[in-house]
């Protein structure tokens, strides 16, 4: 994989296996990567699999949700990340 290694600084790269891993790989890189990062996920996952796996994640934050939403054509109400975030709001939201 030729992913920016900064992205997973908190865990030992070379322990990484493509596709045991694949869920927290795609959404660490939706979240955090650069657009070549993106494009080599698209490339190893391709864009169903990656789509598969975000619409069944557990969190991602508002900017990536938006951006999957609208690459994906799919309703932000059809993610688990926004069901779950429904279900428990911020106490104080400005």
């Amino acid at each position: 994989m030729n992913l920016t290694k900064i992205l997973f600084w908190d865990v030992d790269f070379s322990a990484l296996d493509p596709e045991k891993h694949a869920s927290f790989i795609i959404t660490r890189v939706l979240m955090k990567g650069t657009f070549q990062d993106w494009n080599e996920i698209k490339n190893i996952y391709g864009i169903e699999r990656i789509k598969d796996i975000v619409v069944k994640t557990r969190y991602l934050d508002t900017l990536t949700l938006n951006f999957c939403s609208v690459y994906f054509t799919i309703p932000k109400e059809k993610f688990r990340c926004y069901i779950t975030k429904q279900l428990t709001p911020d106490p104080w939201t400005y």
